[in-house]
């Protein structure tokens, strides 16, 4: 099976891009570290932030994913036409327990999605794996999406183009899909609501105030 042909079958509207949380309907925009600000006075990350965020992070993946899932695990790279890729070198290769698996990756080449100066100079490359919840790094990919900002902190993907490479975790037994967009937030969006409405009850206090209405219209709440 191919990406594109999963999300056909089950997410029509959706698009493997920043923000699937507005293009389905059933969903919930978690709110990371907040009140706890990314920087000390003194100008240095402020670990505390980043240690909050990736527990919560860590803490809904593990709620919804178990490590027999099967899953695709999806990147965007997005870079000048021209340009050579190496972002299966930084996603998969140090995030992969059987290197061996890089062998199936696939990729599919889409138009660059974003508004740009020139956006036709740029292209978006997909890459994606169908694996098992098991065979990755989880620790090392979460870690490596929140950090992207903060050049300091490791582990990173590092950056081709414009913009740092996206990583959605697809799961394709429960069919959810998991995008952490940076050390501010992360998305989630479900074929139904009971398998989400659990899961923003419980972290309620995660999710802010001005999604709490779009939230509950979709979970049925």
């Amino acid at each position: 099976m191919k990406i594109v042909e999963y999300l056909n079958e089950k997410f029509p509207t959706v698009e493997l891009v920043p923000s699937v949380y507005y293009q389905w309907d059933i969903g919930i925009h978690f709110s990371l570290g907040e009140g706890i600000y990314q920087f000390k006075e003194n100008g240095e990350p402020n670990l505390e932030r980043f240690s909050t965020a990736y527990k919560q992070t860590l803490t809904i993946f593990n709620e919804l994913f178990d490590k027999n899932d099967d899953l695709f695990l999806v990147t965007n790279n997005y870079k000048l036409k021209k340009q050579r890729q190496t972002t299966k070198l930084k996603v998969y290769q140090p995030n992969l327990r059987d290197k061996n698996n890089l062998k199936k990756l696939q990729v599919k080449t889409f138009p660059y999605p974003f508004e740009e100066e020139e956006k036709e100079d740029y292209e978006m490359q997909q890459f994606s794996l169908q694996c098992k919840v098991s065979d990755i790094n989880l620790e090392g990919l979460l870690k490596a999406s929140l950090n992207e900002d903060f050049p300091p902190k490791k582990p990173r993907f590092g950056r081709d183009s414009i913009y740092y490479p996206d990583v959605f975790f697809v799961n394709i037994t429960k069919d959810i899909i998991f995008f952490v967009y940076d050390d501010r937030g992360c998305e989630v969006i479900a074929r139904t609501a009971d398998q989400l409405r659990p899961l923003y009850e419980k972290h309620y206090d995660w999710v802010d105030e001005v999604d709490r209405e779009r939230i509950e219209k979709g979970l049925g709440m």
